[in-house]
């Protein structure tokens, strides 16, 4: 079980202007949360608002593996916060193929790196004029998966998708370095979440054993807490992490070795 730690210092992050993708439950939600409890101004964004977005934030319907919807939702986030100081992006989504790599639609590997890949690419690169402008100490934080470590098979255009992702934050945290924009990634492990959890079913029932198996070889003995997530994100997009960039910080409960 989740321990929850000390209040997080409301100050934190005060003045600091946020945008968030998936941020209407899971791990994005619990995001905006902290970066809100942290004393953030936050923009989140999804398809649709759930009873678990945090009410804090200003809520921006949208869909971020389109082109156009990621413009709308640059242009609609600026609109309101009148720049950016932090992005983080975590909009992602996957479904298990258990019928193996030839059984997954060619559209589906142009969804998986349309939503988990290319909507960080094309919003970081329309907010990048206001990261500029806002200056040292702006930051991107990217939400990547293990999968992209240990891709399972049923799972190998997510892991694909995912895997360029973290190169991707690599190379661009080099290019930003020399003008103060630290760019980072955080990997989790398996995290108890809505859509998480169905594909773990997917598996358990293949695998014809319980949902709580699926995560019962993890070292540190439970899953993860979104907030788990939360925290590692905020450490990255704080003062506190000035001097890290272009790391991959993988939070998995040590299952996943950090080779």
């Amino acid at each position: 079980m989740f321990r929850t730690t000390a209040s997080p210092d409301p100050t934190e992050f005060a003045g600091r202007r946020a945008v968030v993708t998936g941020g209407s439950r899971g791990i994005g939600a619990a995001i905006v949360q902290r970066l809100l409890d942290g004393g953030a101004t936050v923009v989140t964004s999804a398809r649709t608002r759930t009873d678990v977005t945090p009410e804090g934030a200003t809520f921006i319907a949208g869909d971020v593996s389109t082109l156009a919807g990621v413009r709308t939702l640059a242009a609609a986030a600026l609109d309101v916060l009148g720049g950016v100081d932090l992005v983080v992006n975590n909009a992602g989504a996957a479904r298990a193929h258990l019928g193996g790599a030839d059984a997954i639609p060619d559209e589906e590997w142009i969804d998986a790196l349309d939503l988990n890949y290319l909507s960080v690419v094309r919003l970081t690169n329309a907010l990048l004029p206001a990261l500029r402008e806002s200056g040292e100490g702006a930051a991107v934080v990217n939400v990547s998966s293990v999968a992209a470590l240990t891709p399972p098979p049923a799972l190998i255009h997510y892991g694909a998708a995912k895997a360029a992702l973290i190169s991707y934050g690599k190379a661009l945290a080099s290019e930003l370095a020399p003008v103060g924009i630290r760019v980072s990634t955080v990997t989790p492990g398996n995290v108890l979440t809505p859509g998480a959890d169905a594909i773990r079913q997917d598996f358990a029932d293949a695998l014809g054993v319980s949902l709580a198996e699926t995560t019962g070889a993890i070292p540190l003995g439970r899953p993860g807490d979104p907030r788990d997530i939360a925290e590692a994100v905020a450490f990255l997009a704080s003062d506190r992490a000035q001097w890290i960039t272009g790391t991959n910080l993988i939070v998995d409960g040590g299952e996943h070795p950090s080779t």
